[in-house]
């Protein structure tokens, strides 16, 4: 039997199995999105740092931090960089631990000299030396980027967690800092996971305040300066424990615990707030003597006779902390560090002595003109959107008075002192997507924003140390109004060389290099032509763009007779004379 013919009938619309399934299968493709995008951030972020890394010569700190390092590795001693603790120096030495690095034994002489022996007289491959102590610290910048997705996102969701990935991974002071091995972002990384773990303690306080204690150690156990961050984080603890434990029928109330049970009273809160803040500093504090433990179980330490006297308040506090002495001695040394008369330079004018405004200055200068807005729009989303202002402390508190101690520090070297800006700021900034309920066009500037800043910080690769924004000239110009760790840090001595052989071979070299490289170690044969008449320096005269911010006398007229004829990395100039 045949059977009918089909009838044609008209089109349908989709089944009510139809939708949901085409719902599901876009919700999926969104869950994959996230990673894959968070993913090709840090992959960029990695292709800038090991990059840097590879190409720069050491800057002036890193072979003190190597040479420390080495020496925790074979002499367990803590005698070098005392001023700053050990667990910085660590993780530079679990890098140096793939190399053959050594030390002579018998040597006596300072940490400069030992870096510098480190690296280029006793045998040691300083290239692969330094990339292997950079290496650690690269991987945890990286981590620290996932630190900074997972805050934002839990204040903003995943377009916020995905914008302030963005920034954190274009910044060209995180990038630069995060490719050497020194201490700033490290630091900063770190007490950026103690105010989010604070953060996520509001929900779960057992789990997360120890945490939150241990990275806070972490971070004393790295630079001494984040004790100013120490009050500023115990009140966060104590605010995370109080919201945690207050009942839920609190019309504050966030604990999320369950409703039936009692209502605990107001004392009883704040007993056990105070309490969980203790023990946040209790975990710290066993953190950092860890960290001197783990270099020398025995804690052999001498106090050097080079450690001054600090007398007044500062004595007594510095007599007063729960630290090993070695930690005590450090702040010591810092605080001489501070009492001391530094020279500085900020739009061409060189000085004596340090300006308040230097640092907002510097950053003003060094950071992408997109995020500046993205910043400035996101803190005062922070406090202005009801369901951030919760948060408000927890981003923007630590690094409010970071900075106004770094205000009025005596050191005007470059934004490294404020690094922990742009980690803290990358998390306020997604706070601009909650606006998109008053502004809808707020994700479209937000994008536009972040491909500006995209832009800007691309274009500099790989010249990330001396970037400054378009308002400022960019990275050609930053010499013209920054110095030292700024723009010239003494991070392109391998590159001058390769300039020299390449285009200037045979001709004779006089050279006025600030860094802690060897110029001959890459091949550089020159003379100092500070030490010869004016009239015996003909040929090429190489200048490194900070001694040339400090120029006077001799050397300033050197190069007012000089033909300017090439520049290396943005950092140092090839003039010409006679």
């Amino acid at each position: 039997m045949m059977s009918p013919p089909a009838v044609s009938s008209p089109p349908q619309a989709p089944s009510t199995a139809e939708g949901p399934d085409r719902l599901a299968t876009l919700r999926r493709h969104r869950r994959w999105l996230l990673p894959l995008v968070a993913l090709a951030l840090l992959a960029q972020m990695a292709a800038a740092m090991l990059t840097t890394a590879v190409q720069q010569t050491p800057t002036i700190d890193e072979p003190v931090y190597v040479g420390a390092a080495a020496s925790y590795m074979e002499q367990h001693s803590l005698r070098y960089n005392p001023e700053h603790p050990p667990l910085g120096k660590l993780v530079i030495g679990a890098g140096l631990a793939l190399t053959d690095v050594h030390l002579a034994p018998g040597f006596t002489g300072t940490q400069e000299e030992l870096g510098r022996r480190v690296l280029y007289e006793w045998g040691n491959d300083a290239g692969r030396v330094m990339l292997m102590a950079r290496l650690p610290m690269i991987v945890l910048t990286l981590l620290f980027g996932l630190v900074v997705l997972a805050f934002a996102t839990d204040l903003t969701g995943r377009a916020g967690g995905l914008a302030a990935l963005a920034l954190y991974t274009l910044s060209p002071d995180v990038i630069a800092h995060g490719s050497l091995a020194t201490l700033d972002v490290l630091s900063a990384g770190l007490l950026l996971t103690s105010a989010w773990l604070l953060w996520r303690a509001r929900r779960r306080p057992l789990l997360y305040l120890p945490l939150a204690g241990a990275a806070l150690g972490a971070a004393l156990a790295t630079k001494m300066s984040m004790l100013a961050a120490v009050p500023v984080l115990l009140l966060l603890a104590l605010l995370s424990a109080w919201s945690a434990v207050r009942a839920p029928g609190d019309p504050a109330g966030e604990s999320g615990a369950d409703a039936s049970g009692p209502r605990p009273g107001k004392a009883r809160i704040a007993v056990l707030s105070v309490a969980a803040a203790a023990g946040v500093a209790l975990v710290a504090v066993v953190v950092v003597w860890a960290s001197y433990l783990a270099v020398d179980p025995r804690l052999r330490w001498v106090t050097p006779q080079t450690v001054p006297a600090v007398d007044g308040l500062r004595g007594l506090a510095v007599g007063w902390l729960p630290f090993p002495e070695p930690f005590r001695d450090g702040m010591r040394v810092q605080f001489g560090m501070e009492d001391r008369v530094w020279g500085g330079f900020l739009f061409g004018r060189h000085y004596q002595g340090s300006l308040w405004y230097y640092q907002p200055v510097a950053l003003l200068v060094k950071t992408p003109l997109g995020m500046l807005a993205l910043w400035a729009a996101g803190a005062a989303a922070m406090v202005s959107v009801r369901r951030l202002r919760a948060a408000a402390p927890y981003v923007l508190l630590a690094p409010g008075v970071l900075l106004a101690v770094a205000m009025n520090g005596s050191r005007d070297f470059g934004t490294r002192y404020a690094v922990f800006v742009p980690l803290f700021l990358a998390v306020a900034a997604a706070g601009v997507l909650a606006l998109r309920r008053r502004w809808r066009w707020t994700p479209v500037a937000a994008a536009a924003l972040l491909a500006f800043v995209a832009a800007s910080s691309l274009r500099t690769f790989p010249y990330y140390l001396p970037y400054s924004n378009e308002a400022f000239g960019g990275p050609s110009k930053t010499h013209l109004r920054l110095h030292d760790s700024n723009v010239d840090w003494g991070q392109d001595l391998g590159r001058l060389a390769d300039r020299l052989r390449e285009r200037h071979p045979g001709e004779k070299v006089w050279l006025v290099y600030k860094g802690s490289g060897v110029p001959s170690y890459y091949g550089i044969r020159a003379s100092d032509p500070l030490k010869v008449p004016p009239g015996q320096v003909k040929g090429l005269l190489v200048v490194s763009d900070t001694s040339i911010a400090k120029a006077g006398g001799r050397l300033a007229r050197l190069i007012d007779g000089s033909e300017r004829i090439g520049t290396v990395g943005h950092s140092i100039t090839i003039f010409r004379r006679g």
